[in-house]
């Protein structure tokens, strides 16, 4: 069986933003995983506009050629990690318009979120968790909350010195439970979306 491909989604674009940290180390989780196979997507690395359709790829082609390529990326992987600054409350700006930017290529696939923040980004991933189910996600039960104390200790912007892995004893648990949760939902879904590509054709 080949692996599950899962993007791990860097949310914020800002020049000192500190997700390319948490980025690397659950990659580096997902990719010790026999069945699973981690790739980083940046978003700084897609000239996104502002939502400018005339309306969401649920109903009609998108017409910007950045969007169709946003949207044939996401369209390769079988579940999501989002790595979630908050932002006032919610996600970032940068992430909320990426989703946007497709509807069909997210649907009937997972995610799990690593959130980073004052509070572990609980609010934002909350917020994603909502979004994702308006797209036809599956959001997982776990995720991981990077806050407080810890933050502090690995953030390089607060005088931070730890890396990631010296949290292990804090987040470790919990990034286990979501990667054993995504990788059951990936399973699942793929299987039926396999399914109904092969009604689909023979239907033809």
């Amino acid at each position: 069986m080949s692996k599950l491909k899962i993007a791990v989604i860097i949310s914020s674009t800002r020049p000192t933003r500190f997700g390319e940290l948490p980025a690397k180390w659950i990659a580096d989780k997902v990719n010790e995983r026999p069945e699973l196979q981690a790739e980083i997507v940046d978003l700084r690395d897609f000239d996104l506009p502002f939502f400018d359709e005339m309306a969401s790829n649920a109903w009609m082609p998108s017409a910007n050629p950045e969007a169709v390529r946003w949207q044939n990326k996401i369209s390769e992987f079988d579940g999501y990690i989002f790595v979630t600054a908050e932002y006032n409350r919610s996600i970032t700006g940068a992430l909320k318009n990426a989703l946007d930017q497709a509807y069909v290529n997210w649907n009937k696939k997972p995610f799990g979120a690593v959130g980073y923040g004052s509070v572990g980004g609980a609010r934002a991933v909350e917020h994603l968790r909502n979004i994702g189910v308006e797209l036809q996600m599956v959001p997982t039960r776990s995720a991981v909350h990077i806050g407080g104390a810890d933050f502090a200790a690995v953030h390089p912007g607060f005088g931070g010195t730890k890396t990631i892995a010296d949290l292990e004893a804090s987040i470790g648990n919990s990034a286990n439970d979501m990667l054993n949760q995504l990788t059951w939902w990936a399973k699942a879904t793929k299987a039926a979306r396999d399914e109904d590509a092969a009604v689909a054709q023979a239907a033809e």
